[in-house]
């Protein structure tokens, strides 16, 4: 038997530990939409769909979408599970995620470079400082 089989349930303490996140986190994706698992009496009872979507929020996450990016995808699987238009979505939101770090990438470039001139500037005054120190 898997796992992860569509009849596994877990608690929020098994999940926090399984993705290294606090029970905190897993009810803030909750409070967000993200996640809506069933209650018996006062404890939440999650289902493997719902790992399965902490999972894609996570790995959302990681990738620098927002919570409300990942809403907007999940919200569109809702509607229709084999949705073209949630992959042209996801593909557009890949290639603006991918436009912005390629402007992050130049603008660090840009910064260290500013940076090894300060740094150069800073080593030659520092020499001369010295040399008449000496002298």
């Amino acid at each position: 038997m898997d796992k992860y089989d569509d009849d596994t349930t877990y608690a929020i303490g098994e999940l926090a530990r399984e993705f290294d996140i606090t029970p905190r986190s897993i009810r803030f994706y909750e409070e967000q939409g993200l996640m809506s698992p069933s209650r018996t009496g006062q404890n939440r009872v999650y289902l493997n769909k719902d790992r399965v979507r902490l999972k894609l929020i996570l790995r959302g996450k990681r990738l620098g979408f927002s919570l409300a990016e990942v809403k907007t995808l999940f919200d569109m699987y809702d509607s229709n599970p084999n949705s073209a238009v949630q992959l042209e979505a996801m593909l557009e939101m890949t290639e603006q995620k991918r436009a912005v770090l390629h402007q992050q990438l130049e603008d660090i470039q840009m910064l260290m470079t500013e940076l090894d001139d300060v740094e150069a500037r800073c080593r030659e005054e520092l020499a001369e400082l010295k040399r008449g120190k000496i002298a």
